[in-house]
């Protein structure tokens, strides 16, 4: 088997596949962070009113389970956007992050230990003041892990929109399987993956620089 064969096509579509690599960031990313900034006050509020709770974990898990090619193409339909839109895939994108992210910020905040906060309103702190300064940041470790998840989840399903013309990695998948190039299609694939691993232990990295408390606690545990 030669080795050498899939460099002669990537050196020539080193610009192509920087420019995929790019959309795809974009298609994938940029959704899940509007995902998250709408699943805090969502999961905050199913946190605090067990009737909030009971509609929005079931309605989060009910838009999970639908196809993420029907709620494309359903996308344009009920925005009014082009066929051929970043909207259309970015739509479903943050609608798939909400429901998963629903459900773990509400956990997480429903975990934070009961004296925390008593001790926290025995000293003045207002709800929203509480929340941001004690609530939310003890519930990172758990949103984190929600959030990796999601982001993965993003770098996968953004593929899909290639199907209805939208680019990104998996324009190259469906180019290269048009092509019969067997090379564009690896490239591609194994370009979404390893992005989603970076990705995963960014987020992993980030979660451990903003929650120190949690590597003294462990260092602490191990100890013991």
């Amino acid at each position: 088997m030669n080795v050498d064969w899939p460099w002669p096509w990537l050196d020539r579509n080193w610009d192509k596949i920087a420019e995929a690599t790019g959309e795809h960031l974009y298609l994938a990313l940029l959704p899940v962070l509007a995902g998250l900034l709408i699943s805090v006050p969502l999961g905050w509020a199913a946190s605090r009113w067990g009737l909030a709770r009971g509609i929005l974990v079931p309605l989060a898990g009910v838009l999970y389970t639908i196809p993420s090619l029907a709620l494309i193409t359903l996308v344009p339909l009920m925005l009014g956007t082009k066929i051929i839109d970043p909207l259309n895939v970015q739509v479903p994108l943050a609608i798939y992050t909400i429901a998963l992210l629903v459900r773990s910020v509400s956990d997480a905040l429903l975990a934070v230990p009961g004296e925390v906060t008593a001790a926290a309103t025995a000293v003045g702190y207002r709800p929203l003041r509480m929340f941001l300064t004690v609530e939310l940041p003890l519930a990172i470790p758990v949103i984190i892990a929600g959030l990796r998840v999601a982001v993965v989840s993003a770098m996968s399903l953004a593929s899909v929109g290639a199907l209805i013309g939208i680019g990104g990695l998996g324009g190259l998948i469906t180019e290269g399987f048009k092509r019969n190039n067997a090379v564009e299609m690896v490239m591609a694939i194994a370009l979404i993956v390893v992005i989603a691993l970076i990705v995963d232990a960014l987020l992993l990295l980030v979660g451990r620089v903003i929650t120190p408390w949690t590597r003294t606690r462990t260092g602490t545990e191990a100890k013991a």
